[in-house]
């Protein structure tokens, strides 16, 4: 008797557990001032597994999904869409999180903040302005309105 109520107790334990780790919630493994950044990110400054210098402080939110990713390669290794380049006419949104104070920036304000964040002056990578076609609408690429 006393061996059933021990599996009985057992196998409670185990169903609890199990219910606790089959929740349907997004993988989120690292939050910046409340802010999710979803990614491969390996600190709580927005670094990934992809780019991690020093400088590489920031998060984009992508137009298509509007999540914090730190880097274009994450994003497409987890999202299951398509990403998005922002428009021209939305570049007043806030799409660029400093990961060292997690101040959001509109992305007129991160592409004049000569690679430094206007509130905690961290330096920001000035390599990423190679990867903006990927992000924003350039001068080269015109984003097509649906018909």
């Amino acid at each position: 008797m006393r061996n059933l109520f021990l599996a009985l107790i057992l196998f409670g334990a185990i169903l609890r557990v199990n219910a606790q780790t089959n929740l349907a919630l997004p993988v989120v493994k690292s939050s910046i001032g409340g802010i999710n950044i979803y990614g491969k990110p390996i600190d709580q400054q927005t670094r990934c597994q992809h780019w991690h210098s020093e400088l590489d402080v920031i998060a984009i939110k992508f137009k298509c999904c509007e999540k914090y990713y730190p880097c274009f390669s994450c994003h497409e290794e987890e999202a299951d869409h398509d990403p998005e380049v922002w428009p021209k006419s939305e570049f007043d949104s806030k799409a660029i999180l400093c990961g060292v104070c997690g101040t959001e920036l509109s992305i007129t304000e991160y592409q004049n903040s000569n690679n430094t964040c206007p509130k905690c002056k961290a330096a920001f990578n000035p390599g990423c302005s190679k990867h903006y076609h990927l992000y924003f609408e350039t001068e080269d690429q015109k984003i097509e309105e649906p018909i």
